[in-house]
C-alpha cells in the first residue's frame, strides 16, 4: 500500500511494488514524482525526513536538513521569507533518497535500479500533468507576490497567466534535472554539472549559497526518538525537528485515560489542546540544531518530566496562549511492501512555493527554510554559518510487540503535532481505521494565513455544544469550516497482524491511499 497527496505519485510507487520493489524504492519514486506534481509543497530544492523499518521493527531515521551557507549577509532584525535572501540553506531531499536507497540495497536486498525510480517523474515533468486544486489555490493566493520571484513565472506560468485547475503543466527544465540525477546519481545534485547550474542560478538571483555549501550537504542517519504509548512505542526524529514535541504531547496524554473520555467531546479537545500547549512551551525553549545548542531530549522525554507537564493541565480551565506560530507546508508519503517493511516520509519547501526562486534553468524551486532562523544571537535557533534550522517536520511510526503497526505524518508546521495528536488518539485509543480517524473534526491552535489571532481554530462539525463548552473554559475559539484544509492533510497506513493493511490520505486534501492485492 502507498499513500500520498497525489494519485500520479501513488501510481509511481505502485509501479515499483508491482515490479518486485520494496517500500523504500516505492517511496523514492513517490517522492520524486511529487516533486513534479505537487511543486507548491515539495521539490528537489527542499528538505526531507524518513523513518524506515523492516518487518522485525529494526528502525532508522534519515534527517535531511540543509545547512546555512558558510558566508552569510547581515540580516539585521529579520530574515526575509521570500526571494533569494531567504534561499540561504542547502537542500537535502535528494541526499535522503540516496541514503534510503543504500539501506534498500545493503539491508533489504533491493533490486530496482536507481534510474528506474525516476522514470515516472521525468515523464510527467516532460509531458505534463493536470494542475491540482491545491496548486491552483496556492498560486492564486500568492498572485500579488509571485511576480517578483526570480524564474517563477517562466516555470509555473509558461503562457503568462495563472494555470487553472486541470490545465496541463509541463516542466522540461525540471525533467532534465531529474534525468541527470537518475543517470549520474544523487551527488550530481551536490557536486556535478547540475550542482554548478543550481548554484549559478541561485547566485544570479542573490543567494549566498556556493558549490562548497552544496557539497557539504548530507542527511543524518540517526536512531529514532521513542516514547511509550498504550503498550507500544511511538517513534520520531531527533532535533532540530520537532519530533520530540509530538512525542511529548503523546507522552503527556499517556498519563490520562483517554479512552474513557468520549471521543469528540469538549473534554477530548480540551485535553489535547492543553497537552499541545505544554509541549510547545518546551519546544520553543529548547529545540534547535544540537551541534550548536544543548537540547535536553532525554530530560524532555523522561517519565518525570512528562508527568510534571501532565500535572499542569487543568481540565476546567484553558491555559492562556500568546506564543509565536511556526508556518510551513509539506507533503506526507508512505509505503508498505508485501513483507511488511515500511517507510514514513515528509518532504518540504517550507512555505508554500518556498523562497519563490527557481535556480536558473534547472526548473528547481528552492526552499526558504532558512527563514526559520532567529536573528537574535542569544537565541538557541540563531542563524550561524553551517547550522541547520529548526524544522517542524516529524513523520512518525508506531510499534507494538516490536513491529511496525502505523505509519503517519502530516503537513502543517505548528499544526503537525496537533493533527497527529488527534489522529493517533483516534487510531490507538479509540480503535478507528485510518479513514475514520482522518475524517473526524480537528483543531488548530495558533495563527493561519487568514486569521492572525492565536486562537483555537476548530472545525464546525465538532458541534455547537462542544464549541460553547470550550469557550466557557477560557479557549478563544474561532470556528472554521468542516473539513477545512487548515486542519492539516495527514496520511496513515495501519499494518495488522494477519499481514493486511488499511490506509488513507486526508479527505481535506487531494490525496489518496492505493494498494495492491497481497501475494
Amino acid at each position: 500500500m502507498v499513500t500520498s497527496p497525489h494519485a500520479l505519485a501513488n501510481e509511481a510507487g505502485l509501479e515499483i511494488l508491482r515490479a518486485g520493489g520494496n517500500a523504500i524504492e516505492a517511496a523514492i519514486a513517490i517522492g520524486a514524482t511529487l516533486s513534479v506534481t505537487y511543486p507548491h509543497f515539495t521539490g528537489l530544492g527542499g528538505d526531507a525526513f524518513w523513518i524506515v523499518s523492516d518487518q522485525a521493527g529494526n528502525v532508522r531515521t534519515l534527517s535531511g536538513i540543509g545547512q546555512a551557507a558558510a558566508a552569510l549577509p547581515d540580516y539585521g532584525d529579520a530574515i526575509p521569507t521570500r526571494g533569494a535572501a531567504s534561499a540561504i540553506t542547502s537542500a537535502a531531499t535528494v541526499d535522503t533518497w540516496d541514503r534510503a536507497f543504500a539501506i534498500s540495497r545493503d539491508h533489504w536486498g533491493g533490486q530496482q535500479p536507481w534510474k528506474q525510480l525516476f522514470q515516472h517523474a521525468i515523464a510527467l515533468a516532460q509531458e505534463g500533468f493536470d494542475v491540482t486544486p491545491s496548486q491552483r489555490f496556492w498560486q492564486a493566493f500568492r498572485q500579488q507576490e509571485l511576480a517578483d520571484w526570480p524564474g517563477f513565472a517562466a516555470t509555473f506560468m509558461p503562457d503568462g497567466r495563472l494555470p487553472r485547475q486541470g490545465d496541463r503543466l509541463r516542466q522540461p527544465a525540471l525533467a532534465r534535472s531529474l534525468d541527470r540525477i537518475a543517470n549520474f546519481g544523487s551527488r550530481e545534485f551536490y557536486e556535478g554539472e547540475l550542482a554548478e547550474c543550481i548554484v549559478a542560478g541561485l547566485r544570479a538571483a542573490g543567494s549566498p549559497l556556493t558549490l562548497q555549501d552544496l557539497a557539504r550537504t548530507a542527511a543524518r542517519d540517526e536512531a529514532p526518538l521513542r516514547v511509550p504509548y498504550r503498550g507500544g512505542e511511538l517513534l520520531s526524529l531527533a532535533p532540530p525537528t520537532q519530533g520530540v514535541t509530538t512525542l511529548q504531547i503523546m507522552g503527556i496524554l499517556e498519563r490520562f485515560d483517554v479512552a474513557s473520555i468520549p471521543e469528540g467531546s469538549a473534554d477530548y479537545y480540551h485535553l489535547l489542546v492543553e497537552a499541545v500547549k505544554q509541549a510547545f512551551i518546551e519546544r520553543n525553549r529548547h529545540v534547535a540544531d544540537p551541534e550548536f545548542a544543548a537540547v535536553p531530549v532525554d530530560a524532555m522525554l523522561s517519565p518525570a518530566r512528562l508527568s510534571a507537564l501532565a500535572a499542569h493541565i487543568d481540565m476546567r480551565h484553558a491555559m492562556p496562549w500568546p506564543h509565536v506560530y511556526q508556518h510551513g507546508d509539506t507533503v506526507f508519503l508512505s509505503a508498505v511492501d508485501n513483507q511488511g517493511r515500511c517507510v514514513s516520509v515528509l518532504q518540504t519547501v517550507y512555505f508554500d512555493w518556498g523562497s519563490g526562486v527557481v535556480a536558473g534553468d534547472t526548473g528547481i524551486l528552492w526552499h526558504n527554510r532558512g527563514a526559520a532562523f532567529s536573528t537574535d544571537p542569544s537565541h538557541h535557533n540563531a542563524i550561524q554559518p553551517g547550522k541547520r534550522p529548526f524544522h517542524t517536520l516529524n513523520p512518525g511510526m508506531y510499534l507494538r510487540d516490536g513491529k511496525p503497526r502505523l505509519t503517519y505524518g502530516t503537513q502543517g508546521a505548528d499544526g503537525q503535532p496537533q493533527t497527529l495528536a488527534a489522529v493517533l488518539t483516534r487510531l490507538i485509543d479509540y480503535g478507528m481505521d485510518p479513514m475514520q480517524a482522518l475524517s473526524r473534526p480537528r483543531f488548530l491552535l495558533g495563527r493561519t494565513f487568514s486569521d492572525t489571532r492565536d486562537s483555537l481554530k476548530i472545525e464546525a462539525d465538532a458541534g455547537d455544544d462542544v464549541i460553547a463548552t470550550l469557550s466557557t473554559r477560557g479557549h478563544e475559539v474561532s470556528v472554521i469550516d468542516a473539513q477545512s484544509p487548515l486542519a492539516g492533510h495527514p496520511g496513515a497506513i495501519a499494518l495488522y497482524d494477519d499481514g493486511s493493511c488499511a490506509g488513507a490520505h486526508d479527505p481535506r486534501s487531494d490525496g489518496i491511499a492505493m494498494g495492491l492485492p497481497g501475494a
